[in-house]
């Protein structure tokens, strides 16, 4: 390549890294927005864990929420334990042997209903790591995103909610938090920046697992039912505090 070839190819370069940072700039401007506007989230979802050593996918489906309260984001699920129940929202959360899962005031709850086990998870100070999973693309701002990811513009994607045809901005983020990514290496997600949504997200682990969950029928500030996620325990449910 000629000396001049070379100048153009640098020059054609240095647009586009320019053109994607201002696209990246004008995503996160709208998620600042999206968040001041955002309330609460429910879908149905679907999660796929691939495990490369056994090179098996297993899938998981339930229903989810997220729902601010105050400067606060809550987060509660209800996930059937196998692919083998009904694969869809309401159906797998109703399943037998359904998992709860419920994220409040820093602590996550999880609770086993087949084994009548509920395990208890506090944050501690690790609770901005937590929520920097849990809450991923669901009602953050582009401000506090920028803050603990190195963030790439991947560009748009039509994705589809039901019959709606959604148009999302791909991120590919890694956590400026090295004991982050000694979780995950990276993640992709699918956000509306507009709304302040998450229809698909892939995690990548260092081992070369990796989980893709997607976020289909979502309810945009509508009214949440908590009752429906309520975790209800009895005398001889076991209780593991860690």
């Amino acid at each position: 390549m000629n000396s001049k070839s070379s100048k153009l190819l640098l020059a054609a370069l240095f647009v586009a890294a320019t053109a994607s940072a201002q696209n990246l700039d004008t995503v996160l401007r709208q998620l600042d927005t999206a968040s001041a506007n955002f309330h609460s989230a429910q879908a149905d979802m679907r999660r796929d864990g691939y495990a490369k050593v056994v090179k098996e996918t297993t899938t998981q489906c339930g229903i989810i929420y997220f729902e601010r309260k105050g400067s606060s984001l809550e987060m509660g699920a209800k996930i059937a334990p196998s692919a083998t129940q009904a694969c869809s929202g309401e159906s797998a959360a109703t399943a037998s042997g359904t998992r709860t899962l419920a994220y409040k005031a820093g602590e996550l709850q999880m609770f086993e209903p087949a084994q009548n086990h509920l395990t208890l998870l506090h944050a501690g100070s690790n609770q901005a790591q937590y929520e920097s999973f849990l809450t991923l693309g669901f009602g953050g701002s582009g401000r506090d995103l920028a803050k603990t990811w190195d963030i790439t513009d991947q560009g748009t994607e039509i994705l589809k909610d039901g019959a709606k045809s959604i148009t999302t901005t791909k991120l590919d983020l890694v956590a400026k938090d090295p004991a982050n990514r000694n979780m995950f290496s990276h993640i992709t997600i699918w956000v509306d920046p507009v709304q302040g949504v998450s229809y698909k997200q892939l995690f990548f682990t260092p081992a070369g697992d990796y989980y893709t969950t997607y976020f289909d029928h979502v309810r945009y500030n509508s009214k949440i039912n908590e009752a429906a996620f309520a975790i209800k325990t009895d005398k001889q449910t076991q209780v593991d505090r860690r």
